[in-house]
């Protein structure tokens, strides 16, 4: 039986079984495929150390780096498709048909962003952003599209004018928005568009120039955000077990030991309540690590 398993390989998943391997546990460490936030974003730019930037993919390969220097830490390119709590531990079973047992359950399961405009995924973090908090500085002063739907597209473009002035937002799904909004987007001289997007228009060298609409119209752009609502939450898999979401599907958990209201069952990273930030991330692995090793001690 492993002392732990961790489902989730992005940032805190990683983060957590590097700290895990500085224990010497015996840790399992399922990662679906990558296909996470992290495997995307093509550039952070708000990390302590990487003041040019550094992809999500560069940080999670030298972070199995540095899980493969320990003893311990099995890595499986698999999908956890159901959870039982038993006695004395946990089993988890894998999508090729295997089960697994640990002592404890660390969920790192993140969010899957909706994204239903051809081009954008290859941009993400260098012309196209998801986070205001993360990205917002790189389009100061710049022409930028807010390629989104309703209220959460129209919200962001709000937001946006704090570093731009020349803000545009396309209302992709044609969802409405509120007269109130609306003024808003007025205020700020928002232009809007309630029409599809077609594609995404490169320039020469792989970069935004801007979205064709499904009419033919070109809009011109140096960057864009993304803000189609309804990401999805990959926490249905902790429910299974009775793990307490909050009421927008994130997982709720101890703010200092990460904990979940289910004895035995941790969460970091995305899926849970918090701002969602590569370092918070990292935080969040490292924190529940540490207390899931002073749970493993107590077991003795």
């Amino acid at each position: 039986m492993h002392d732990v398993i961790i489902i989730g390989g992005g940032i805190a998943g990683v983060q957590a079984a590097i700290q895990f391997g500085r224990y010497k546990r015996d840790v399992l460490l399922l990662d679906k495929r990558n296909d996470g936030r992290s495997h995307w974003c093509q550039s952070y730019h708000n990390l302590i150390g990487w003041p040019d930037g550094v992809s999500g993919n560069h940080l999670l390969k030298l972070g199995r780096k540095q899980i493969d220097t320990y003893g311990g830490i099995r890595v499986e390119q698999q999908e956890a498709v159901e959870v039982e709590k038993w006695k004395h531990g946990f089993t988890v079973k894998t999508a090729d048909g295997q089960s697994h047992d640990a002592a404890l359950l660390l969920f790192a399961t993140g969010i899957t962003d909706r994204i239903p405009v051809k081009g954008l995924y290859p941009l993400l973090g260098t012309d196209v952003y998801v986070c205001p908090d993360c990205d917002g500085y790189e389009i100061s002063g710049k022409r930028t599209v807010v390629a989104g739907t309703g209220e959460a597209g129209a919200g962001l473009a709000v937001m946006l004018t704090y570093w731009s002035d020349d803000v545009i937002f396309i209302n992709h799904e044609k969802e409405p928005v509120s007269e109130e909004t609306f003024e808003k987007l007025k205020l700020h001289s928002i232009e809007y568009y309630e029409q599809s997007i077609e594609e995404a228009v490169l320039d020469e060298s792989g970069g935004l120039e801007g979205f064709r609409l499904t009419d033919g119209e070109k809009l011109w752009a140096e960057k864009a955000f993304v803000a189609f609502g309804k990401n999805r939450v990959n926490s249905n898999l902790a429910a299974s077990l009775g793990v307490e979401l909050h009421k927008n599907n994130h997982i709720e958990n101890n703010p200092r030991t990460k904990e979940t209201n289910v004895e035995g069952v941790w969460a970091a990273g995305d899926v849970t309540v918090h701002s969602e930030q590569v370092s918070i991330a990292m935080g969040d692995g490292m924190q529940a690590a540490i207390w899931m090793q002073k749970r493993l001690l107590k077991m003795k």
